[in-house]
């Protein structure tokens, strides 16, 4: 029988344990796929005597996760721990020096590191697969990096953060405001230990950021992404586009220009009908378009043990099969940085505001937005008590400059009762 390929996995959470229930529960069928058996030999948690449904006895442990990367019985290193610093990232480095393979789910380490760590992977002969770290169980990377290989890639969209999708599309079904929904998720378990990690779309916007880097030849760059959550959106703004035809999302773009790199992660509205509208609860969906295949729909489950795990597997078992590609899809160090740019293409937006109930309130508000250059599609007045009026503005397609510049001199009104809410409205 050919030599097995041994695993130390760093961190037995809800992930981890999904990767030591396939290996075990699967060892067969992983053999005769791979050509060889894939075992685990050492662990790594914080707690050892921790219930997890499973029995971790037979494999070797340690309390360090770097001393589990250097282990001589070691051959690729899955780290699970998370974090974009400390043990992940120390035993990941770890892991590289001492000659190991690394498979991991973790894109906040990747969004922060990925250029150095891919540098330091290919200065020793090794790989870095992350497959696990961008939409749970979809193979985006995979996508990207090999079916993919022979297009320029125009856009990378989707929607990447299931927590995110299950909000917004709660609110919906159930007619509830965002603030018992939230509850209801965190309940259920379903929000990071920091929330803001999710509805402030810093998760999705790692995820992005990794994306960016294999579809258009760039360096890693996280801090450029513009990051807006969904924490202003209200059950009224969930209404008010189904009204119109549209549904809102947590909603990721990245494409190159002839400005730069444009990559934004923010709520936005989407024709109800588009594949991105009918998407439901936590399920995650990345659209790829290229020069030769147009558009390319990607959907799947974002996140839960199986779906990661299996992603996790799908990288173990390149590695196994002796298949190897750089990080980021070619040399790291021929990635190019590349300039920042906010998005220039028109499009339509969604306004929402309260105007105080005075004359002339809302011509002042429709002048700010022609003197900007704003020009109004449509235009709702709601329900208004004694003292405010609710307002709903649909724009033709306008510049995000153009629009932050009325947005800017609207500030200054004396007739503005609450700070505007501005969505763009997305082509799909």
């Amino acid at each position: 029988m050919s030599t097995p390929l041994r695993l130390g996995i760093a961190g037995l959470g809800t992930v981890g344990t999904g990767v030591v229930k396939i290996v075990r529960q699967k060892a067969n069928l992983l053999a005769e796929r791979a050509g060889r058996p894939v075992t685990i030999t050492a662990v790594s948690a914080r707690t050892r005597d921790k219930d997890r449904g499973i029995n971790i006895s037979s494999y070797a442990w340690e309390d360090d996760p770097v001393a589990l990367a250097k282990r001589d019985d070691v051959d690729v290193f899955v780290e699970l721990v998370g974090g974009s610093d400390g043990p992940a990232k120390a035993a990941t480095e770890a892991a590289l020096a001492a000659g190991k393979d690394v498979v991991t789910a973790n894109k906040a380490m990747l969004a922060h590191h990925g250029q150095a760590l891919a540098l330091a992977a290919e200065d020793a002969g090794r790989v870095i697969r992350f497959e696990a770290a961008v939409a749970g169980g979809i193979p985006v990377i995979k996508a990207l990096t090999e079916g993919l290989a022979g297009n320029e890639i125009s856009r990378v969209m989707g929607v990447m953060n299931g927590t995110c999708n299950y909000i917004l599309t709660r609110m919906q079904s159930a007619g509830l405001p965002y603030e018992d929904v939230f509850e209801e998720a965190n309940q259920l378990g379903y929000l990071e230990a920091d929330p803001t990690l999710d509805v402030g779309g810093i998760d999705a916007g790692h995820k992005l950021s990794l994306l960016s880097s294999i579809a258009f030849g760039c360096e890693v760059d996280f801090a450029s992404v513009e990051l807006e959550g969904i924490e202003r959106i209200t059950i009224e703004d969930i209404n008010h586009a189904a009204d119109m035809g549209f549904r809102i999302k947590l909603l990721g773009v990245a494409q190159l220009t002839g400005r730069g790199l444009e990559q934004r992660m923010s709520p936005c509205l989407v024709p109800a009908n588009s594949p991105l509208g009918q998407l439901e609860g936590g399920t995650n969906m990345v659209v790829l378009e290229g020069d030769q295949v147009e558009q390319v729909v990607l959907r799947g489950p974002g996140a839960g043990e199986g779906p990661t795990a299996s992603a996790v597997m799908g990288d173990v078992m390149d590695i196994t099969r002796g298949f190897r590609i750089k990080t980021f899809g070619r040399p790291a160090a021929a990635l190019t940085k590349a300039k920042p740019a906010k998005a220039a293409t028109p499009a339509p937006y969604y306004l929402r505001m309260a105007l105080d109930d005075k004359p002339g309130a809302l011509a002042k508000v429709a002048t700010v937005l022609g003197t900007a250059g704003v020009s109004i599609d449509r235009m709702r007045q709601y329900m208004h008590d004694d003292s405010t009026a609710p307002i709903l503005i649909v724009t033709h397609k306008t510049t995000r400059d153009a629009l932050d510049k009325a947005l800017s001199d609207m500030s200054a009104l004396d007739v503005i009762a609450t700070d505007p809410v501005a969505l763009r409205i997305e082509s799909v």
